[in-house]
């Protein structure tokens, strides 16, 4: 991709259940995102069911660049769901890095760090299947207790062919605590393929700092951005214009009033006081999130 060549750290939306659909896509873009992901989509689904295909992936003409991730614990399902998706996106992205209980348990998301054979395979076979050589096939990990073992993976992965590696600084029995910023490091160090850092991207600061500390060739970030859709624009909350440029594109792009108020919720959530909060999160239609938009939102 030619992102990682013309851009001394590509910043990236991480791919989020709920969240990282088209409209959040669109948006993010208007303000520094260079590379979005789609929300983890089940490849047994999308490979079997039409159904699950029309309605799990929406896009749009100007939703580029873009990347679709699986979840998939069969080669074929992985590498047929790409090939229906290649004309669409820029690439796919095998998650290796969900670390809740029902992924784990149906042997997806960050169980497959202990199974670097089958990720390998799943690279080699959809590289055979994808007609456009310029297609990324990405995958996006958690790290081991051992390090030997992570850097064995990426290596492992980087031989069968894969694009570049979304690491995220933590091991899938890990939630609040720091990111391992020397893990990330060894890792980019290891490997000859663009590393990405994620884990507690909230600002642009931290992009500038992850980058220096780790040398990775960009960053990914989920909660941060979601808090802060501008935050690769070096804003350090969510700016006025840009939940008016939220609200505009939500309701063009068909957002469902859950999404659309949702993303609100966190967008909102610093600039507003507890009791404006409470009121905010109660509300139920459209058209009173837009008053209360008007009303207190300068």
């Amino acid at each position: 991709m030619d992102l990682f060549e013309n851009n001394d750290c590509v910043k990236i939306c991480a791919p989020m259940v709920r969240y990282s659909k088209l409209p959040f896509r669109i948006l993010v873009r208007q303000y520094g995102c260079d590379l979005a992901f789609s929300p983890m989509i089940l490849a047994d689904s999308f490979y079997n069911s039409q159904k699950a295909r029309d309605s799990e992936f929406v896009t749009a003409e100007d939703d580029r660049p873009l990347v679709v991730q699986f979840a998939a614990k069969e080669t074929i399902h992985f590498s047929e769901s790409a090939r229906m998706v290649e004309k669409y996106c820029d690439g796919v992205d095998l998650n290796c890095g969900c670390p809740q209980k029902w992924a784990l348990k149906e042997g997806i998301g960050a169980c497959l760090i202990d199974n670097p054979e089958f990720v390998a395979d799943v690279v080699k076979q959809t590289r055979r299947k994808v007609t456009n050589s310029n297609f990324t096939v990405s995958t996006k990990i958690r790290i081991h207790d051992n390090l030997s073992r992570t850097v064995d993976f990426c290596r492992q992965v980087e031989s069968a062919g894969v694009s570049f590696i979304t690491v995220h600084g933590r091991t899938k029995s890990q939630k609040g605590d720091p990111v391992n910023l020397e893990a990330i490091k060894l890792i980019s160090e290891s490997v000859s393929v663009p590393v990405i850092a994620n884990g507690d991207v909230k600002t642009l600061d931290d992009v500038q700092r992850f980058q220096k500390l780790t040398g990775c060739k960009g960053v990914m970030s989920a909660r941060g951005i979601l808090e802060n859709p501008a935050m690769y624009a070096g804003y350090t909350t969510t700016p006025t214009q840009c939940v008016s440029d939220w609200v505009h594109t939500s309701l063009l792009r068909g957002a469902s009033f859950s999404t659309f108020h949702h993303h609100l919720i966190y967008m909102l959530e610093k600039s507003l006081h507890k009791g404006e909060r409470r009121l905010f999160n109660s509300l139920c239609s459209t058209s009173a999130v837009i008053d209360f938009i008007e009303q207190n939102i300068d």
